[in-house]
Order: structure tokens, then sequence, then C-alpha cells
């Protein structure tokens, strides 16, 4: 089954399709609405901007197709920025709405090096069959804060606790960049392509 990329003009294209590649898995890239409804698996990077990407989808109308999606529990992968739109709101972009797909809101770190760019540690929730407990390479100024026990995948220490991946049923979003992870990042790919297929 051919996985769909929705290229926005900022995400991390080349590192994801080299993944795909290596894993020998067929991917188009998409842009359109007609192309979210007749996606079976949609993958959503993310490098960027919060206000900038939600502007984006609204301008282009993808605002409406891309939740509609989400909520049909069809399979998607959201990516770094790609897991921040997911929640109500964020720091980065005041009085700006994210999809709204989840309570919980997108804050800035206050402690240590800003932004968290390398290498750390994931601690996954049990019963993930899906995510490793391993290093994972992240690159973000902002995270997620969610009292949403039910949808945390795995959280990360940075100074503090954050919620650095969500899972719901086929929905699986991550803060680090799995892409750019090595072994244990391919291994994350593989495991979620080989459980929505």
């Amino acid at each position: 089954m051919s996985l769909s990329i929705l290229d926005y003009g900022a995400g991390n294209l080349k590192s994801i399709i080299n993944v795909l590649e290596y894993l020998n898995y067929k991917y188009k890239i998409i842009t359109s609405t007609s192309e979210i409804n007749n996606s079976k698996i949609l993958l959503l990077p993310g490098v960027g901007h919060f206000g900038q990407l939600m502007n984006h989808f609204s301008a282009s109308n993808l605002i409406e197709p891309l939740k509609d999606y989400i909520q049909s529990d069809k399979p998607f992968l959201g990516i770094c920025l790609g897991m921040q739109i997911l929640f109500e709101s964020s720091e980065e972009a005041p009085g700006e709405k994210g999809l709204c797909i989840f309570p919980g809101k997108v804050v800035k770190f206050t402690k240590g090096k800003v932004p968290q760019i390398g290498w750390n540690r994931i601690s996954i929730t049990p019963g993930n069959k899906i995510l490793t407990e391993d290093y994972f390479y992240f690159v973000n100024s902002y995270c997620v804060k969610t009292d949403n026990k039910e949808i945390i995948a795995a959280t990360t220490d940075y100074y503090d606790t954050f919620v650095s991946a969500v899972e719901k049923k086929n929905l699986l979003a991550m803060q680090f960049h799995p892409e750019k992870s090595g072994k244990a990042g391919l291994k994350v790919i593989k495991r979620w392509l080989e459980h929505v297929n």
C-alpha cells in the first residue's frame, strides 16, 4: 500500500524519502485536499513554524480535510511539528489555533540550551508495541503539554519531563525525528508501517 507524504514546502522530505526507499516502501508526495481524501496512509513531516504551517493549511483549505482524515482513524504519522499541530495552541504562535485533535498546548523550553539539539532517550508507556526505549534525534525549542494520559506514548527528560510521542489507534506522532535517528528510528517507522498494513 502506498504512503502519502503531505508536502507543505518546509518539511524535511529527503530524509523521509530515503528511509522509505531503504524499506522498499512506495510513496507519493501530495499537496491537495483531494489527495488527502484519497490517502490510505498519511505522513506529515515537521520542520518549520507552528503559525506559518497553520496559515498555509488555512490558505490552502487543508485544515478540515486533514482533521477529517485524522479523526477517521486512518493511519497517520506525524513528526516534530507534525505532532505539535495536533494540539490546541502553541506559544510559538499565540492566538493561532492548532488542529485541536487532542487537548493540550505546545510550550517553550524554559531551562537548558534552547533549542534542544541532539540525541535523547525516550521512556515508553506500558503496552506500547511500536516505540523502543532508545536514543532518538531531537531538534526542538517547544514541547507538548497535555493532561490526556491515554494518548501519551513516550516521555523524555530535558531539564523537565515532556511528552515526546502520542498515539491513538492508527495515529502515531513523535517530537523526535525517526528519519534522522539511525537504526532506532528505522525500526520505529518499519514497525508502524507493519502495524497499519
